[in-house]
């Protein structure tokens, strides 16, 4: 079993498109999609979950489906999602650029991350206004700053220091990484800590993702020689 699964949920408003709705009911069922493959993950024992759900450029999106995007966190992420969350024992947590958000439901973020702090199951990230090229970016230049000030040899600037600046820096490294929708490439996602996790890409538009294609998902990882850059295990 993987340690850390991670998902770009792709494909909502094609799944809409297809049958003729409006997009902001495809992000609707792509939500519902999201809860349940958190049930699922609790289930399967799955230590850390990290969900995309809104990219640094999805900003760039018509404004009308952005207010529709936030509207749907808002409902998605409130009082009976964080009920939910302390019955399965959940950690809830957010990483991404929240100077972006709406200070409402950064409101409704932060306690809702308050009030999972302690749980002890699944470790559940979701990934708002999130990039990852400016994520590392952040961390480089938090160096930076520490070096200019003097507090810092920059000689001893390596990738561990520069991870432990993450924010997921606690957690370990993804070893699958999934993305639905039939797109195969990362988008700006956890760029550093998936430098050698295992890729799957399926062409299940995320609405329609289940719990059995995430299980044959992991069958599939079961199946990969993880080789870190050495040789293989079978020679």
């Amino acid at each position: 079993m993987p340690r850390h699964v991670a998902i770009i949920m792709d494909g909502n408003g094609r799944w809409a498109s297809r049958r003729g709705l409006p997009r902001r009911v495809g992000h609707w069922r792509g939500a519902e999609a999201a809860r349940s493959i958190v049930r699922a993950a609790v289930d399967l024992e799955i230590p850390c979950l990290t969900l995309f759900a809104f990219s640094s450029e999805n900003w760039k999106r018509p404004v009308a489906e952005v207010v529709d995007l936030m509207g749907l966190l808002r409902r998605y992420l409130g009082n009976d999602y964080a009920a939910e969350m302390a019955r399965l024992d959940v950690r809830v947590r957010m990483i991404g650029d929240r100077s972006r958000l709406p200070q409402d439901l950064m409101r409704i973020v932060q306690r809702l991350e308050e009030a999972s702090a302690d749980h002890k199951g699944l470790q559940l990230t979701v990934a708002l206004s999130y990039g990852g090229r400016q994520e590392i970016a952040a961390s480089a230049r938090r160096l930076a700053e520490q070096a200019a000030a003097g507090r810092l040899d920059p000689t001893l600037i390596d990738e561990d220091l520069l991870a432990k600046g993450l924010e997921l820096a606690d957690l370990p490294d993804p070893d699958l990484l999934i993305r639905t929708g039939g797109e195969m490439r990362i988008s700006n996602f956890l760029l550093w800590q998936v430098a050698y996790a295992e890729l799957i890409f399926s062409d299940r538009l995320w609405p329609d993702f289940s719990r059995e294609d995430l299980e044959a998902a992991l069958i599939e990882f079961r199946r990969r020689d993880r080789r870190f850059g050495a040789l293989s295990s079978t020679g």
